[in-house]
C-alpha cells in the first residue's frame, strides 16, 4: 500500500485491516463466480475513502464456488496479523439479494454477551460484514444475478495468533476477530504518541497553566464536555500512556494532573497497569473480583465477574449484589494509590474520575474536585 502519513516528523506506511482484506477477498471470488474470468487483483474502496488495489492469491474453483486469499498488510504499525492470509469462499444461494456471512478455519465465535457481534456468531464485526455486504450487492447487481450469495471467511493462521491474543478471554474461541472501523491502519509509534503528548504539554506550561487535564479518547473527551461541562480542547488526550503522561506533566512542571477516562480503560490503573493497551495485559476481571470479594461476595458473584467479558457487565453483577459503590471506592483507592506513587511524578498532585456509558459517573478519587475546580478556573 502506497500511502503514507507523517507523525512527529516521521513519515509512516499505512496498513489496511483484516476487515478490508476480508471484504476484497469476497469481492474477488464473487467476481470470478459470476464472471467466470480471473483476476489478479482486485480493487476496494474502503469506509476511510481511500481505495485499495490488492492482490488476489490461492484461487480455488470447486463445484459452484470460488475461493481466493488477500495478505493483510498493517504498514508501518505492529500487527501480530501482519502477513497474515485472509480467505473468502464464495458460492451461491437461492435466496434472492441475500449475503450471509459467517466465519471458517481461524475465525473465533463469540461465546460470551456483550461483543460486537451476538453469542454463537462467528467474530466478523460489524463494519467488516457491511463492507463485504456491499461489495457483494454490487457484484450482483453488476452481474444480473438474482440470487443470493453465501460467504465463508478463513484465515487458519488465526488459530495460533489468536493465541497471542486476548480473545479467549474476552470469549473469542477458535480464532481472531475480522475487525477495523475504516478499512485501514493508521500506523502510530508509540514514541511518536509519547512526543506529541510531551509537545502539547509544553504548549500548555507555557500558555500559564498549572493544572492539566487527562483523557484517554474520545469517550473521555465526551464526558468532560456533557457532563462535567469543560471544553474537551482543554484536555491532553493521552491514549495508552498513563504513566508517561503523568511523569511528562511533572516534568514541564505543573502543580497537579487530573485522568478523566471510561472504567472499561482506567479500572487497569487500579491493578498497577500504566500503560493500558491490551497487548501488555488486562486485568480487569480480577480487580473487580478481588474487590468484590474484599466487600464480602459470594464466591457465585466473584465467579461470574472472572467470566465477564465487559466491565459494563461486571458493573452490573455488582450492582445486582448490592456491591457497586463499596467496590467502587475501593478501586478508586487503589487507582489513587497507583497515581501517586510513581516514582518519576515528584511532587505532582494525581486525581482521577472515571463513568461507565450504563452507570454514569462511579468513582473520583481524593483529590479529583479539587483538581476539576482548578482546570475550570484556569480554562
Amino acid at each position: 500500500m502506497d500511502s503514507f502519513i507523517t507523525k512527529d516528523g516521521k513519515k509512516l506506511r499505512r496498513g489496511y485491516t483484516t476487515g478490508s482484506c476480508a471484504a476484497a477477498a469476497a469481492k474477488a471470488a464473487a467476481i470470478m463466480l459470476l464472471g467466470g474470468e480471473t483476476l489478479d487483483s482486485v480493487w476496494l474502496m474502503t469506509p476511510r475513502g481511500i481505495g485499495l488495489t490488492l492482490a488476489v492469491k490461492e484461487i480455488i474453483r470447486g463445484d459452484g464456488f470460488v475461493s481466493c486469499g488477500i495478505v493483510k498488510d498493517a504498514g508501518d504499525d505492529p500487527d501480530v496479523t501482519n502477513g497474515m492470509t485472509v480467505y473468502a469462499r464464495v458460492e451461491k444461494t437461492d435466496v434472492p439479494y441475500e449475503v450471509a456471512i459467517d466465519g471458517g478455519e481461524g475465525i473465533g465465535r463469540v461465546t460470551k454477551p456483550g461483543l460486537d457481534q451476538p453469542v454463537g456468531h462467528a467474530a466478523i464485526n460489524s463494519t467488516p460484514r457491511r463492507m463485504i455486504t456491499e461489495a457483494l450487492s454490487e457484484v450482483m447487481e453488476d452481474h444480473g444475478y438474482p440470487g443470493g450469495l453465501s460467504v465463508v471467511i478463513s484465515a487458519p493462521q488465526g488459530v495460533e495468533i489468536a493465541k497471542k491474543t486476548f480473545n479467549p478471554r474476552l470469549g473469542i474461541v477458535g480464532g481472531l476477530s475480522i475487525l477495523g472501523t475504516t478499512g485501514i491502519v493508521e500506523p502510530m509509534s508509540d514514541e511518536a504518541v509519547v512526543e506529541t503528548i510531551r509537545t502539547e504539554l509544553s504548549m500548555r506550561a507555557a500558555a500559564g497553566r498549572k493544572t492539566v487535564l487527562f483523557v484517554p479518547g474520545n469517550y473521555g473527551a465526551d464526558y468532560i464536555r456533557n457532563d462535567l461541562g469543560i471544553d474537551p480542547e482543554t484536555a491532553v488526550t493521552v491514549s495508552n500512556f498513563i504513566g508517561d503522561a503523568f511523569s511528562l506533566a511533572a516534568e514541564a512542571g505543573f502543580d497537579g494532573a487530573l485522568l478523566v477516562g471510561h472504567i472499561g480503560k482506567l479500572v487497569k490503573v487500579a491493578g498497577g497497569m500504566l500503560n493500558t493497551h491490551s497487548r501488555w495485559g488486562d486485568c480487569r476481571a480480577e480487580i473487580f473480583a478481588a474487590h468484590a470479594g474484599m466487600c464480602g461476595a459470594s464466591a457465585d458473584t466473584v465467579g461470574r465477574i472472572m467470566n465477564s467479558a465487559m466491565t459494563d457487565d461486571m458493573l452490573a453483577i455488582l450492582e445486582e449484589a448490592g456491591l457497586r459503590v463499596p467496590v467502587m471506592a475501593g478501586v478508586m483507592r487503589r487507582m489513587h494509590f497507583h497515581l501517586t506513587h510513581q516514582k518519576t511524578i515528584g511532587s505532582l498532585r494525581t486525581g482521577a474520575v472515571t463513568f461507565s456509558n450504563v452507570y454514569g459517573t462511579l468513582g473520583r478519587t481524593d483529590d479529583a474536585d479539587r483538581l476539576l475546580e482548578e482546570i475550570r478556573k484556569e480554562s
